[in-house]
């Protein structure tokens, strides 16, 4: 299924690759978002050949079954996959595959598959949320050339973006509830199949959501607080990351501590950026590839490509079921593909290319972002020889309780060592992801980072 670009489209879009601020969206522009567009800034119609369909509001009742606090219920459980790709036909499917997909199959010609399934368009936002956006739209602007961003609130900065830093801020800004707790395993999988999960507690607050509010001084400049705690295995117990996510990490950098239960002792780490070792992750993907990409743009050359239709995970309900086991979910390679969910989507291709003198691992990135909830979905990274490296993808749901598009799991997947890590399973949770939790801005101190640390 080739996705057909005008010549005018290609010309907007490398107009807007190479802009780094522009004039906040007019009224009149603005008014598309209760028209051809959705709430959320993406294309409300469906494609000309029928395979995705208009966003009609998304995905916003429980279905029957649903017990408030527990897993949630696969609202599709009679679909069945249309087709299913594997390396005998996927020449058929590369016009609506990233080039890493497609080297999957090369390195796992006998075992890795994607079933695609019917295109379901489930995301959905709050109403007050999506009246936020609207004014993001008419308020936000980038600074210091697109690595910050100023006058936005509560999510998705820019419904209508003008140029590639846009979109990128649109994935970092994108809503998730406000405050999100959760309990879950990361599982690092030697090349062999064997893995030592490691189950960890992640909470994000956004300053707009603290209990005292947000404040225009002590939250100058921050985009969200975050801890991570490691709960086992027992090497690692007790190790706590706190973080300050800045907004513009150039002019004030990440403000980021440690606690180790072992040394009884907070440290700042500023390591804990671009491509320092990842948290709990065995050497499997770097700081900056949590959430598929986070962080400051200012070691890359950003180039917005246009926008394309892709296979990507979405509506994983599967994933996130108590059935499963991580045995289920893991075996060597890469994922269990019989439970994996692909659909086709309409996507944001942006990539990033390493400047001249700056140091990464990535010397080139390309982030595929989904158009309803901004999430990057697909990553194809590259080594210092422009080598393919290593796939990321992110297996989205829909939160249907509370109307939040967000993750049941992201993974990484090197080509190289045939390692990978999969990250945000809560398969075996009781509770796996508390939304609306109330958090005080205390809970985002040094001292807190202590007692999170408590062995």
């Amino acid at each position: 299924m080739k996705h057909i670009y005008t010549k005018a489209a290609i010309a907007a879009a490398l107009a807007l690759s190479v802009a780094t601020a522009v004039a906040k969206v007019p009224e009149s522009e603005l008014a598309r978002l209760d028209k051809d567009l959705t709430p959320m800034g993406s294309e409300r119609a469906g494609n000309a050949a029928g395979t995705i369909p208009e966003w009609t509001g998304g995905l916003t009742e429980a279905p029957a079954g649903y017990v408030e606090g527990g897993h949630l219920v696969d609202p599709f459980p009679d679909d069945q996959p249309l087709f299913t790709i594997t390396a005998d036909n996927v020449d058929q499917y590369v016009e609506n595959l990233s080039p890493g997909q497609v080297a999957l199959f090369k390195k796992y010609p006998d075992t890795y598959k994607m079933n695609i399934y019917q295109t379901r368009r489930t995301a959905a936002l709050p109403e007050d949320v999506y009246v936020k956006v609207r004014e993001n739209g008419a308020t936000a602007e980038l600074v210091n050339d697109g690595n910050g961003v100023v006058n936005f609130a509560v999510a998705h900065a820019f419904p209508i973006p003008q140029n590639v830093y846009e979109v990128f801020w649109n994935h970092l800004t994108r809503y998730r509830g406000g405050v999100a707790q959760r309990t879950s395993v990361h599982v690092p999988v030697q090349a062999n199949g064997a893995f030592v999960p490691v189950q960890i507690t992640d909470t994000m607050t956004w300053p707009d959501f603290l209990q005292e509010g947000k404040d225009p001084v002590k939250d100058r400049n921050v985009l969200l607080y975050f801890t991570y705690a490691i709960h086992s295995p027992p090497q690692l117990t007790g190790t706590v990351l706190l973080v300050h996510e800045t907004v513009d990490q150039v002019t004030d950098g990440r403000r980021a501590w440690l606690y180790n239960a072992g040394q009884r002792r907070v440290r700042r780490a500023p390591q804990v950026a671009y491509d320092g070792p990842g948290q709990g992750a065995d050497g499997t993907r770097v700081a900056d590839e949590f959430d598929m990409i986070n962080g400051s743009p200012d070691r890359f050359d950003w180039k917005l490509v246009g926008k394309k239709e892709l296979y990507i995970p979405y509506n994983s309900y599967r994933l996130h079921s108590p059935d499963l086991s991580l045995k289920d979910i893991h075996p060597k390679g890469h994922m269990n593909p019989d439970y994996v969910r692909y659909e086709l989507h309409r996507v944001w291709q942006v990539e990033a290319t390493l400047k001249e003198g700056s140091r990464h691992i990535y010397a080139k990135r390309v982030f595929f972002l989904d158009e309803d909830t901004w999430q990057v979905a697909v990553k194809d990274q590259y080594d210092g020889k422009l080598n393919l490296w290593r796939i990321g993808q992110a297996h989205e749901i829909q939160y249907y309780n509370v109307n939040v598009p967000w993750l049941t799991t992201e993974t990484v997947m090197d080509l190289n060592d045939g390692r990978y890590i999969t990250m945000g399973l809560t398969n075996a949770e009781k509770e796996p992801v508390q939304f609306g939790k109330k958090m005080s801005r205390k809970d985002y101190t040094t001292g807190a980072l202590r007692r999170l640390g408590k062995r």
